[in-house]
């Protein structure tokens, strides 16, 4: 997992300094729960988005499913051995990202300064909105009841003075909640809190950190700096921040992210086209769907294969202009996978990389204002 960008600030603004109000909003159950809008009769059952039920990954659990310990990311196997009932759907990503531009359109509303992470998820500032609201909490509850009011889904909201503790404070009473966490609770609330659950944290880093004697934001905190680099390396200082509630980073509207992947790992390792083919259309979609929502273009695709004895291989292809179309994505991917057929060995993982991104010419500013970071 990628590392947040690395800042730090002292928490508490100066007299002349505007404390900063950050909502992060986040739908509930995001996919799971359109399929559950759309189709009557999945309402109230354990519901997976994602692969079929003998291959392939869950994209989304319905909170039925997730009783049974169905989550995101997991092999469709274990879901269905975990779940007998629970009922698979084939992801409609152009319905996600229409849905996706309405509650987009909601945020526009009360600002400009929105950071889409995903579909379902973005950071909104609201420090200067919009609507002269003085009182976060308002704005995001009078965000929440308008996408329920247009979208008829439910989102969670988590309200600070940065991104980080916004974003874990969005996870505090899902779903269909939000909660708040003040200047003068964050730290605290960071001390108390397991780092396996940080946000900017993942599993491997949890582990080494573990190692290092570090459970808790406490435990981090009464690292040094330089322990940190020295054991973090550039993610140190991000560590040091958020131990004690700090994290600097802006909102970035415009930001443009330097690649967009998706992968995923086979219960069956592959030796043919056409199950690979299958395996890896849904990635395409994924990848698609997050530069249309973003309006972003891209030049390059890389093609990432892993075989069933770990050895690894990509190809690439970058085209003069833009991918202009999903066809002509699904075409350029098409090409470089039946160039590595036949294969020798089975394929036990398949990937899809854009790169090479810009903002659509239409959303782009005029030259003279284009600022880079």
């Amino acid at each position: 997992m990628s590392q947040p960008d690395t800042a730090i600030c002292d928490p508490t603004p100066n007299a002349t300094q505007k404390q900063r109000k950050v909502i992060h909003v986040d739908m509930d159950a995001y996919y799971a729960s359109v399929e559950q809008r759309d189709n009557p009769d999945l309402r109230g059952k354990p519901v997976a988005v994602g692969g079929s039920e003998t291959r392939g990954v869950v994209a989304a659990a319905s909170y039925e499913a997730r009783k049974f310990g169905v989550h995101s990311a997991m092999p469709s196997v274990t879901a269905k051995r975990k779940c007998p009932d629970l009922i698979f759907v084939k992801p409609r990503f152009d319905i996600y990202k229409a849905v996706s531009l309405q509650i987009r359109e909601i945020f526009a509303e009360y600002t400009p300064m929105i950071e889409p992470l995903s579909l379902d998820e973005a950071y909104l500032d609201v420090t200067n909105n919009l609507k002269g609201m003085e009182i976060a909490t308002e704005i995001a509850q009078e965000i929440r009841a308008k996408i329920k009011a247009a979208t008829g889904l439910n989102a969670s909201a988590g309200i600070s003075y940065n991104k980080f503790l916004a974003k874990m404070a969005s996870d505090l009473n899902k779903p269909n909640g939000q909660a708040v966490i003040t200047p003068k609770n964050g730290p605290a609330f960071v001390e108390n809190l397991p780092v396996k659950k940080f946000h900017g944290v993942g599993p491997a880093t949890a582990e080494k950190m573990h190692r290092l004697g570090i459970e808790t934001g406490a435990d981090l905190k009464a690292r040094s700096l330089e322990f940190l680099i020295d054991h973090f390396g550039k993610s140190g200082p991000y560590f040091h921040g958020i131990a004690r509630g700090i994290d600097d980073r802006q909102v970035k509207p415009n930001r443009v992210r330097k690649f967009v992947g998706a992968e995923d790992t086979f219960m069956v390792d592959i030796h043919s086209f056409d199950p690979a083919w299958e395996g890896i259309r849904p990635l395409i979609e994924k990848v698609w769907a997050y530069c249309g929502t973003n309006e972003i273009s891209a030049k390059t695709v890389t093609l990432k294969v892993k075989y069933a004895n770990f050895t690894q291989i990509t190809r690439s292809k970058t085209t003069a202009m833009p991918f202009r179309s999903f066809a002509d994505l699904e075409d350029a991917v098409n090409s470089l996978l039946r160039a590595i057929f036949p294969v020798s060995r089975g394929i036990r993982l398949l990937g899809v990389t854009l790169s090479s991104l810009e903002r659509k010419a239409a959303e782009r500013e005029p030259p003279q204002l284009l600022l880079f970071t």
